[in-house]
Formats: structure tokens, sequence, C-alpha cells
């Protein structure tokens, strides 16, 4: 018989035990679950809580602030979001606790590598200036601090770096070549393969000829180090509730990438004017007609100056749902989860088209595809690594309830706001708590704390502009739906205290 130290000693051992998402791989034109073989769509936010003018300030990296990551983990799974992209993060800060936070709540990652100061992004004005041996240590020292996270989807090596014709002469090469250097970075140091890609933006003039040229294949081999493993697009074309699949210009984004061999998704969407947003296109993008791409990340969660967030933050770390969180969610839990897992019957023994000047359709674009040779000394720093590169892991998740308070669109005060143990991607509607509200609203966040209101986004973000949103405002109590029920356990996706 076990004595009550040896049950007491089994008991913590489970505690400390942690477990976690499974990994995302690419096939073809979709991502799909590396253990399961389910096709997994995107359904996402975009997540840069202070904006890119936060960078460097000690308090812009969206995953390094367990407490808010708490609060913010737990409003996205109400919400039904699997993924987030951070596009600007510091290496050298700690992200165990965020990173398994969101991990344990079936939340997926992207991380854009770059920074928003010079010399830690490519230079579209000059890109071969840019192009040195210490931005290739910067963008190695992210993925070493991501890594081994078995949530991050992947790396964007850039974001809109191609914003015109002009652009798309000299930076298409480079783009390539900085692929290939994190990709043998990862293939020599990383615990798995995790996707590397590129987020365009939507320039009719250059967005068919950025995709080509990035999926194409470089090489007699398999093996194009270079060749982007997936594609974003940031696209605001559909606005407000007149628009449609056709006058958005969404069925030609269904049309031109057909025939692709890598997967495609909004990587930005989410046009604001017409205010308040409607997200019409939600039920579209996850639809039958669409099923070619995989998914979207909406621009974005925090509040600012530009007016797209779904949530206002306080420099407190109390926070406001405004009304487009209300209004998404509602989109979200229309959605057809069991058809977003089926895959797609056109994309199966695709193969990338060899990379050659006919692919190109504009005067203008590069049609060159001899990749820059990477600079000096980076051969032997893909080699010998990072040296003392910080390398996260994920950790048991002991704390699951909110810690600071959050409140409705009607400004009330939010009640029983926790995380909820995960063994799979999070869905709309998975994991809804009974979280409401008191009959009598208390005075809103804003009474006393200061706003947050820096932009997000990547350099060069088509997201700066639009009309004012208004946050929509609910009557009464404010409740989420009925859903989960059981308190949270020791074995899931992550590892939660009793």
């Amino acid at each position: 018989m076990l004595s009550l130290i040896s049950i007491l000693g089994f008991a913590c051992a489970l505690a400390a035990r942690v477990a976690a998402l499974n990994p995302v791989v690419v096939h073809e034109q979709e991502f799909s679950d590396s253990v399961t073989n389910d096709r997994f769509v995107i359904i996402g936010i975009d997540y840069q809580p202070g904006g890119q003018g936060a960078y460097g300030t000690g308090s812009g990296d969206p995953l390094s602030n367990g407490t808010t990551c708490l609060r913010d983990a737990a409003l996205m799974q109400q919400l039904g979001v699997n993924t987030i992209r951070c596009y600007n993060v510091d290496p050298s800060l700690d992200h165990n606790d965020c990173v398994s936070i969101f991990d344990s709540v079936g939340i997926y990652i992207l991380i854009d590598v770059n920074a928003p100061v010079p010399g830690l992004s490519i230079d579209r004005s000059n890109p071969s200036s840019s192009y040195t041996t210490s931005y290739l240590q910067h963008i190695f020292t992210v993925v070493e601090a991501f890594k081994s996270f078995p949530n991050t989807l992947g790396f964007f090596a850039g974001n809109e770096i191609i914003n015109d014709v002009a652009t798309g002469q000299a930076n298409p090469p480079y783009i390539r070549a900085v692929q290939r250097d994190l990709k043998n970075y990862i293939a020599a140091h990383a615990p798995r393969t995790i996707p590397v890609g590129y987020s365009a933006a939507d320039v009719q003039e250059v967005l068919q000829d950025t995709w080509a040229y990035l999926q194409c294949k470089n090489s007699n081999g398999t093996n194009d180090a270079s060749r982007s493993d997936f594609f974003g697009l940031n696209s605001y074309s559909w606005c407000g509730s007149h628009s449609s699949y056709t006058i958005s210009g969404y069925s030609t984004l269904v049309e031109t990438f057909s025939n692709t061999t890598i997967p495609i998704f909004l990587s930005e969407y989410g046009c604001n004017d017409p205010a308040p947003r409607v997200f019409d296109e939600v039920t579209t993008l996850y639809g039958p007609q669409m099923t070619t791409l995989s998914g979207g990340l909406v621009y974005q969660y925090t509040q600012d100056s530009s007016n797209y967030g779904l949530v206002q933050t306080y420099g407190n770390g109390t926070a406001q749902l405004l009304g487009d969180y209300d209004t998404l969610m509602g989109q979200y839990d229309k959605i057809d989860v069991s058809l977003l897992a089926s895959s797609n019957s056109t994309a199966t023994s695709l193969q990338p088209p060899q990379c050659n000047a006919d692919l190109i359709s504009s005067d203008g674009f590069s049609t060159d595809f001899n990749i820059p040779n990477p600079p000096n000394g980076v051969d032997q720093l893909i080699k010998s690594g990072v040296p003392n590169a910080p390398t996260g892991s994920i950790v048991s998740v002991t704390r699951t309830s909110v810690q600071v308070a959050v409140y409705a669109t009607n400004g009330a005060r939010l009640s029983g706001l926790e995380i909820q143990a995960v063994s799979t991607a999070n869905s709309p509607g998975q994991s809804r708590s009974g979280l409401s509200t008191g009959a009598v609203a208390s005075a809103t966040a804003s009474s006393s704390a200061d706003t947050s209101s820096t932009s997000a986004g990547g350099s060069g973000s088509a997201s700066s502009t639009g009309a004012a949103a208004s946050a929509k405002a609910s009557s009464g109590a404010y409740r989420f739906g009925a859903g989960f029920a059981g308190a949270a356990v020791v074995i899931g996706a992550g590892a939660f205290a009793l």
C-alpha cells in the first residue's frame, strides 16, 4: 500500500507535469496537426499591446508579462481564437509564462523576427545594406527564444517589405535569402521543423508576383530553403455590410491562389471604415467558397489611435471590452468548425513550379532568382549557434483566474474570468464559462487608469488608416454563453494546480 508521502509525491509530480499542443506542420497548401493530421485553419488576432513605439522601452514585448497574458488569453479563449501574431518581441526577455499560458488555452503563436529599429530589419529602400551578420544574429536569437515552444506556429521573415513595383525590384532576392538563413538555422538548432514565411501588402500590382516569386522552387532538389513555407496577406478590402465575396475581391484571391503550393492566409484583416465593424467577411473566409485559404488574423486585439481594437487596455492592467469584441464573437460562433478540419481535396500532390522569369507578370518586378550569399561569418554562426542564447520552454501554469479587473462594453465588471485547460487548438464555443456581470454596472476602467495609445503592427503596416470605430454598448448584464463544464484539471494542454 502506498504511503501518504508517496501519494502526495505522486500528486506533486502530476501537478508539475506539462503537456502541450501538438506542433503544426505544412503539408502543401495546408497547415495540419502533426499528430492527428487534421487540417489547421487560423482563427486569429494580431496581438501587440503597446505597439511598435514601445519596443525597447521594457514594456513593448507582448509575451513577457504573465499577468497581462493571462488576462488576454482568457478573453481570447472565450472569443474562440486559436492563433495570435506578435510583431515585435525582445528575445532577451523571459517568455515562458506567457507562451505556456497561451499553449494551455489552445492558442498558437506566429512571431515576426524583425524589430522596428534600424539594423534589426530589412530596409526596403536599400536591402543589401541591411542584410548584415548582426541583423541575422538578431533574428536567429528570436528563433532561439521561441524554437522550443510547441505552439510556435511559424516565423515571419518580413512584413510588407515589397509595397509597390519599385520595391519589387531589389527586395525579393533578399527576402528569400533571409528565409533560407532562418530555415538553415532552425534545421541546425531547433528540435523540430518550424515554418518560415512572409506577410505581404495587398497591393494588386505586385501581389501575385510576390507570391509567385516566393513560392516557386529555386533548385533541382526537393529542399529549397529559400522558398516560403507560407504566405500571409494584409488585406482590408472587405469593408462593411455592403461588401461581398465579389465586391471585396475575395473571389479574385481564391482564383489567384487556386494552385498555391503553400498555405495562404490573411495575416491582417478587418476594415474599420465604415465603423463600427460588422465582420461579415468572417463567415465567408471560413466558408466553403474559401477553403483554398487557411483563415486569417483580425487586426487587432488592443485599441489604439487607429481604432482597430477589440479591447481597450489601461496602464494599471485593467481592460474593457469594446463593441467589436462582441460583434466578432457573434460572427465566430457561426463558423462550421467541422468544415475547417477537413482537408481540401484539391490540395493533394501539388508541386511548386520551377522558378523562372515566366512566372512574373509585372514589368519592373524582379526576375532575378540568384539569391545573395550569407554575409561573412553567418555560415559559422549557423553551424555554432548564437552564443548564450536565451531558450524558452513550456512551464507549469498554476494560476488560472485573471488577477486584474476586466469590464464589459456596458461598463460592468466581469466576474469569474479564468482560463480553462484544453488539449487541442481552441475554437469558437469550445471553452465558454458562465462568465457574467452583476446586475449593477460598476465604474468603467477608464475612470482610474491611463490608456495605451501607441500603434501596433510591423514596419510599413497597411493598418494605419481608417475611420474612428465606435464601441457598441450592450444593455443589461454582459454574459458569455454557457459551455465549459467542470473545473480546471491537472493533465491537459497545460498543468494546472488543483
